[in-house]
């Protein structure tokens, strides 16, 4: 059966790591911008002020996103680009910025999937208490239903969220993404109930205010990939990907996704009962709004953990001596994209699309000026190649967007990691496309039935 023939294939981005113009026309400061400046917050002090300047060369990423070929483009809207204090007032030069990349997009037939929130939290609504303030949830409703007005006459796919995971976990509960603070259970979890409120609410602003659009979600995490293929080991590995630890819950799959696909929170796991104490006394009559229906549930897939059965429980395994790993040290383990949307399809019941997958790559312009990545476009080609069995085994996949189109801003790591099918030199902004980019192009074409 293979990949069907409307497949999406596309490739993904965020605002905050590629546009640039961080002062300019208007824009107001994310949590990001002050994160940067803050001494060892990110490697060798690097910042996104500049990025790779898509602001002002956004006609030149598309129209070499449009000579690849692909179907579909994930990209962000910056908060404050559109809202420059989160609420009240809007910007209309970051309101015109998006439409001429929205209409760039349509004349070369690339359809845009926008992501409302990818990280770049305002930084004048962080001071009222950011995702802990529960009036978060209408602040970000707010910020849905001005996007829906302004772009939802074209953008008919549309994602709230991007990795809660991530954007609180990360920053909230381990601290080192921005803005950098380490909470105790009882504020993260107050937190990520107020991040599911916000969501939901988003998708009742887009239905109502963007009619006709797509509604989906981008979760991620490490994937659980059985040990072996026996029977024991696969109910392991599920049981795993789905649990939820005291110590990591900020992590898990399902304390995010089953609220928003299910109505509930994982009452099944672990940690669900130490955990729930600290939810608001009335969160059960939020779960009609979390779950207000979505069209899509979107996964981003980099890496899984191998998983054995042990006896009623499981228990996760070593990686093998000298395993594989990424530029950045992840192990590589194409099955996870196999099981990820498999465990997924059968719990959920939503039609899957890998909003994220990707690798980071030691890539330099070699001595003929070309940037040869043999490592990518293997990875891309191992990860795709268990996609595809997926989908043969009935997995209803709606599309693979590669991370990243081009080389960006990553996060903590600065530009140390390069993750894109375009190689961006950061001294002269120049673009380069890497051989994986022709080669992802040759697979758009044969629709994937060349790997």
């Amino acid at each position: 059966m293979g990949f069907h023939s409307d497949f999406q294939w596309g490739v993904a981005t965020a605002a905050l790591q590629i546009e640039g113009a961080a002062k300019k026309d208007g824009r107001g400061l994310s949590v990001w911008d002050t994160f940067c400046n803050e001494k060892g917050s990110i490697f060798d002090g690097h910042h996104a002020e500049i990025a790779c300047d898509h602001y002002h060369r956004f006609e030149q990423d598309i129209k070499m996103m449009s000579e690849l070929g692909v179907k579909v483009y994930r990209f962000s809207i910056s908060w404050t680009r559109i809202l420059p204090e989160g609420i009240g007032e809007t910007n209309q030069k970051g309101i015109d910025f998006y439409n001429r990349l929205i209409n760039l997009l349509l004349k070369y037939n690339i359809t845009p999937y926008m992501t409302l929130f990818h990280w770049d939290y305002p930084f004048e609504l962080e001071k009222k208490g950011g995702w802990l303030n529960n009036e978060s949830p209408k602040w970000f409703e707010s910020f849905t239903k001005v996007a829906a007005k302004a772009f939802g006459d074209r953008v008919k796919h549309f994602i709230t969220l991007n990795e809660p995971q991530c954007f609180i976990g990360a920053a909230y509960k381990d601290g080192y993404f921005a803005p950098g603070r380490k909470l105790e259970n009882r504020e993260v979890v107050q937190m990520s109930h107020n991040v599911l409120l916000a969501h939901g609410l988003a998708v009742g602003a887009l239905k109502e205010y963007a009619p006709g659009c797509k509604v989906g979600y981008a979760s991620t995490a490490n994937v659980a990939i059985p040990y072996t293929n026996s029977k024991e080991d696969i109910e392991a590995a599920r049981k795993a990907y789905f649990d939820v630890q005291t110590d990591s819950w900020t992590w898990c799959v399902s304390w995010w996704s089953d609220p928003v696909m299910l109505g509930h929170y994982p009452k099944e796991t672990k940690a669900y009962e130490e955990l729930s104490k600290y939810l608001p006394e009335n969160y059960r009559e939020d779960m009609k709004i979390i779950s207000e229906p979505i069209d899509f549930y979107g996964q981003n897939v980099y890496k899984g953990v191998f998983c054995k059965s042990k006896g009623s429980t499981y228990e996760w395994m070593p990686y093998k001596t000298g395993y594989a790993r990424t530029a950045n040290y992840w192990p590589i383990t194409p099955e996870a994209l196999y099981w990820a949307t498999k465990y997924l399809y059968e719990r959920y019941k939503h039609p899957i699309m890998i909003t994220e997958n990707g690798i980071s790559c030691h890539d330099a312009v070699s001595l003929d000026g070309k940037v040869h990545d043999p490592n990518r476009i293997d990875f891309i080609q191992r990860h795709l190649k268990e996609l595809k069995k997926a989908a043969d085994d009935g997995t209803d996949v709606l599309g693979y967007m590669y991370w990243s189109f081009m080389d960006n801003f990553e996060w903590c790591e600065g530009y140390r990691e390069r993750f894109g099918l375009i190689y961006v030199d950061y001294d002269t902004l120049d673009r380069i496309p890497k051989d994986s980019y022709d080669w992802y192009k040759d697979l758009i074409l044969a629709n994937g039935e060349n790997i």
